[in-house]
């Protein structure tokens, strides 16, 4: 198990610009594309994600001591810290049931593939933790092995799902053809902001407000273009965390950065993307007619939407604030926070990029996230424990990417319920 564990580490360790263009160039070759052209794609896609991977370091170096000044500023005490996806991921990892799950998640999706019942093809492998978390979670409240297998078999199944009923939407809306999302974090709080956001849509009066990119520029102008609106939102986060007049401008200026670079390094994954899923499309006419095959990515790729971006960081505030309100809530977001755009990925195209309702739904979904986050907390801590440094302070730990994950929080009751019975 250990060598297996290790095999499994290293792979992770090179990293999503090392790893996928490998993957792409493999996946190109199989939709028989052309050597030349699987190379150059699979390199164009590893620099697009070196450029989304520095402009998220970029949004997330920037938003976290923002948030960490306004806990400060506002003196908030809450007792159970948010120590973020890599701090879970990585106890994840160390968990002996994760490396098995590996070659499982893989062959759950070959086989739903082969049997036509799901259309996505699963490439974003650094992001199989969410279902290894969910087996984790399994076994660690029962302690059956195989129970844990159980749920990662389960949940790797809801992603395919899930992947293939929300793609043609976020197709459309984001313009990313062939592209569907298999992150399990921006997966469950979809679950739940989808349905909500719908409910949302229907409140007279708050339905006849179109707070979107376009109509924001086309009413106010140079302040509705996306470098603009992140100046704005950087500077009202530098007010809240009480930041000097030369601090709020350069926060300012660096979402302004985060807004308009973003779109950019998207555009550039995507064109090395394009060339595999063309050669894919053809391949799978040719021998099954009309059948679609989806490339299952990160849903990083939606935070080159001005609104999923903008929405995401509006929510920083939004979360501190109900956190110090919420009756029964234990836990104080931080490291999660500037991961709030990737929670969005799929409520944002739901709305259509109405910022407004996006913000009125995820608001809602954080409220249910803090209390699950607070629920599952001491199986976090006990995964975490030894395998991460804890923050200052903190005697558990929590996130929001799995604790107040609604699909990963089924799992764990799931499992409480196996325990209780047998």
């Amino acid at each position: 198990m250990d060598g297996l564990m290790n095999v499994v580490q290293s792979i992770l360790d090179v990293g999503a610009s090392v790893m996928l263009p490998i993957i792409i160039f493999i996946v190109g070759l199989v939709f028989r594309v052309p050597v030349k052209k699987a190379i150059v794609s699979g390199i164009t896609v590893g620099i697009g994600m070196i450029g989304i991977n520095l402009v998220i370091n970029l949004l997330t170096t920037s938003v976290g001591p923002a948030a960490q000044a306004m806990v400060e500023r506002f003196g908030l005490n809450l007792t159970i810290i948010d120590a973020g996806w890599p701090a879970v991921a990585a106890g994840t990892w160390a968990q002996p049931i994760a490396a098995v799950m590996i070659p499982v998640i893989l062959i759950v999706n070959l086989i739903m593939l082969a049997l036509k019942w799901t259309k996505t093809l699963n490439i974003d492998i650094w992001n199989y933790w969410h279902m290894s978390a969910a087996a984790a979670t399994g076994y660690i409240v029962t302690g059956n092995f195989f129970f844990g297998i159980f749920c990662g078999i389960v949940y790797t199944v809801l992603v395919q799902i899930i992947a293939d009923k929300t793609a043609p939407q976020l197709q459309k809306y984001y313009g990313l053809e062939g592209i569907s999302f298999t992150t399990g974090s921006a997966q469950g709080y979809a679950l739940l902001g989808i349905p909500i956001g719908w409910v949302v849509d229907r409140i007279p009066g708050i339905n006849k407000l179109d707070v979107k990119p376009e109509t924001i520029q086309k009413r106010f102008g140079i302040f509705g273009e996306p470098m603009i609106m992140g100046i704005i939102i950087g500077m009202f986060l530098g007010i809240l965390g009480g930041y000097s007049f030369a601090g709020i401008l350069q926060i300012g200026m660096t979402m302004g950065g985060v807004m308009f670079l973003m779109p950019w390094m998207v555009k550039i994954l995507m064109e090395g993307l394009i060339p595999i899923q063309e050669s894919a499309q053809q391949m799978l006419q040719k021998r099954y007619g009309d059948r679609e095959i989806y490339l299952g990515m990160d849903a990083a790729l939606a935070t080159g939407s001005p609104a999923a971006l903008a929405t995401g960081l509006l929510m920083v505030p939004i979360t501190l604030f109900i956190a110090v309100i919420l009756p029964g809530n234990r836990v104080l977001p931080f490291a999660d926070l500037a991961t709030i755009p990737f929670f969005a990925a799929l409520i944002v195209p739901s709305r259509k990029g109405n910022i407004l309702h996006s913000v009125i739904s995820l608001t809602i979904v954080i409220t249910l996230a803090l209390w699950m986050a607070t629920d599952y907390a001491p199986v976090i801590t006990q995964m975490a424990q030894g395998i991460v440094e804890f923050p200052q302070g903190a005697v558990e730990i929590s996130n929001f990417d799995t604790g107040g994950n609604f699909l990963n929080w089924i799992f764990l009751k799931l499992a409480e319920l196996y325990h209780s019975v047998f």
